[in-house]
């Protein structure tokens, strides 16, 4: 007799392309749901009840919510384009209290270009600044992207303000998402291992050619962020769907 017990362990690598590919753990994993769906064929004759029955086309989905963030989880097994080095990252209310005259501020990461300006807020209550093209005004300024200076006007001398804007590191990954022909579709293998109590007490299942048929990314106020992984299982090349693997 076997039990099952906890989410378990699910990877995924890609085979769909040449090349060496690293497995990809679904980190911090919640649950798994993988389900076989099958048509199954009544027939009938001159009674009510069916004389036989025979199963058609067998679907197999997965489901998997996981809580680590990992961009080479999105890409390899979801997007299938090129994960580059380097971080888009947001300067979420900066602040600064604004000198005398026609005053400026130069924004701490000037130097991790392209900048792009998310809006400038009065520190006393929130109230957000317009952005125009030159000359500001009374609650208006002007950004330049090349310096990362945000000019105003004299009406705004000594107010403390939140300044937002994005920028560039070197640090971390991102996907340029691309608007890839239609049927462009990343494959990968999926292993489900799970063992309980022990290691001797082990199931693994194996899926050999997988994609990825939804990703969401659902933020929550006061909780963690539980993303669901959905996919679709099929047979390979050589007609194997995968195998499952388990003490008794």
């Amino acid at each position: 007799m076997e039990f099952g017990f906890g989410s378990g362990i699910l990877t995924g690598v890609r085979n769909d392309a040449s090349g060496t590919y690293t497995p990809i753990r679904f980190g911090a994993l919640q649950d798994v749901a993988i389900e076989w769906n099958g048509d199954v064929k009544e027939l009938y004759s001159t009674g009510q009840f069916p004389i036989d029955t025979a199963r058609g086309k067998t679907k197999i989905s997965g489901k998997a919510k996981v809580t680590e963030i990992k961009g080479d989880m999105y890409n390899s097994l979801f997007f299938g384009q090129t994960l580059a080095t380097g971080q888009l990252k947001y300067a979420f209310n900066e602040s600064t209290t604004l000198g005398t005259g026609a005053a400026s501020y130069t924004v701490a990461n000037s130097g991790s270009t392209p900048l792009v300006d998310q809006g400038v807020f009065l520190g006393t209550n929130g109230n957000q600044f317009s952005a125009v093209s030159s000359s500001p005004g009374s609650n208006q300024y002007v950004f330049t992207a090349s310096t990362g200076v945000y000019l105003f006007s004299t009406h705004s001398a000594g107010l403390g303000v939140f300044v937002n804007y994005t920028y560039t590191v070197t640090s971390g990954v991102n996907i340029a998402i691309a608007n890839q022909f239609m049927g462009t579709t990343p494959r990968f293998k999926a292993t489900l291992f799970q063992q309980y109590p022990n290691s001797s007490s082990q199931i693994v299942l194996v899926l050999n050619s997988c994609v990825s048929t939804r990703l969401t990314f659902p933020t929550r106020l006061d909780d963690y962020v539980i993303q669901d992984i959905d996919f679709s299982a099929f047979a390979d090349s050589a007609g194997n769907v995968g195998s499952w693997n388990s003490a008794n």
